[in-house]
């Protein structure tokens, strides 16, 4: 018997790896020096962000035509994977220069050599907990109905993604606006040393987010599928206006209300957690 899978959602499932893969290349292709380097890091966090957006229409339009299966979860899972899973530590390890530690050339700086390795660690360690993450999910959702998707056990992979891909956009930002010009930028890239030190303080901020957030991944912290529960359905008055200022403060200033946002969520499970635990001591007392 030949498998068979449905036509729109796969599309949109391979429109999510394709959109990983192009997030990979654009941050491997060496800079030009005629262009400021930061660029190629937003538009690889940009098609991570447009790999989430596949993500969610595969599985939507799944459940519309009533055509999910073991093989299009598997597919979403391999995706996921790229995309949610090696793009972003990819980003961090280009950050970071990887091509500057000792490993491969001698850097005169430790610091920024320790630094280099560190970036190398942490990338790893994220992608093993995404590909722990997706196992777990698998053999624990018990169906594709809405009701079994209202919330996730550990920080999701697209989320994790988002929280990197948004903070790495953030650090792009202040690189150009502290370098504007394509040699200054290019080289402060290139020599985070001789970078300001608000860039330099995020670059490295960058190696405990990314730790943060594949622990968050593999932890046992149950986060809200927030499509699920705020978007589907009636609501009241109060959830559409709070959505409306939300994609309003985008506007504002797009990088730091995006990074807030995925920081915000991927604090929101350990918080409630931490306030759980201290509203019940506190009851006990």
């Amino acid at each position: 018997m030949h498998a068979t899978v449905a036509v729109l959602p796969t599309l949109c499932t391979l429109g999510n790896l394709l959109c990983g893969f192009i997030a990979v290349f654009l941050v491997s292709r060496p800079p030009d020096p005629s262009q400021p380097a930061y660029r190629l890091f937003v538009l690889a966090s940009l098609f991570i962000f447009f790999g989430m957006v596949f993500d969610g229409l595969d599985g939507q339009l799944a459940r519309l035509t009533k055509h999910a299966s073991n093989l299009g979860a598997q597919l979403d899972s391999m995706a996921d994977m790229v995309t949610f899973g090696v793009a972003p530590a990819f980003l961090v390890v280009q950050l970071m220069q990887l091509n500057a530690v000792p490993l491969l050339t001698d850097d005169p700086d430790p610091l920024w050599a320790l630094c280099g390795r560190l970036a190398l660690v942490s990338a790893c360690i994220y992608v093993a907990c995404a590909a722990l993450r997706l196992a777990r999910f698998n053999i624990e959702t018990k169906s594709d109905d809405a009701v079994d998707h209202m919330s996730f056990e550990g920080l999701p992979t697209p989320g994790a993604a988002g929280t990197v891909a948004s903070l790495v956009m953030l650090h792009q930002y202040f690189l150009g606006t502290y370098m504007p010009t394509p040699e200054v930028a290019s080289a402060a890239h290139n020599h985070f040393r001789d970078a300001p030190t608000i860039v330099q303080v995020s670059s490295v901020g960058m190696l405990a987010i990314t730790l943060a957030a594949a622990f968050g991944m593999v932890s046992r912290l149950r986060y809200a599928h927030l499509t699920n529960r705020y978007l589907r359905g009636h609501a009241p008055i109060g959830y559409v206006a709070r959505a409306v200022i939300g994609v309003l403060l985008l506007l504002v200033h797009f990088q730091a209300m995006l990074a807030a946002g995925f920081v915000a969520y991927a604090l929101s499970a350990p918080c409630v957690w931490v306030w759980k635990r201290t509203w019940r001591r506190e009851t006990r007392v």
